[in-house]
């Protein structure tokens, strides 16, 4: 017999930052150790993954970022704006062109 059957509605959203992150933090700890193994120096090694971490921080900050304003534009787009109509057209004081008439010279 098998398992529960497992359908979108029932599985959790996976977060793909904290992949993204997860799999920078592994590369982070793999890299050096893989430098150290063919013979590079510790302190290129220790250079290279404080590179990497810094690197993985600084896009963990921009993904986060990234999906904060992909909430907000979703939130934005589901929500109808009340009270405020978009009338279409221009205007004078919308900065139209004004037709006819010639302006007084003073």
């Amino acid at each position: 017999m098998s398992g529960p059957h497992v359908t979108p509605e029932t599985t959790p959203p996976q977060d793909s930052v904290t992949d993204v992150v997860r799999w920078a933090a592994f590369s982070c700890v793999l890299v050096p150790v893989v430098l150290l193994w063919y013979g590079g120096s510790l302190a290129g090694a220790a250079g290279t993954a404080l590179g990497l971490a810094a690197v993985t921080a600084v896009c963990r900050l921009l993904l986060r970022q990234s999906e904060r304003g992909a909430a907000q534009l979703r939130a934005e787009e589901r929500t109808p704006s009340r009270g405020h109509r978009h009338r279409g057209g221009t205007s004078a004081r919308r900065g139209g062109r004004h037709t006819g008439g010639s302006t007084p010279v003073g």
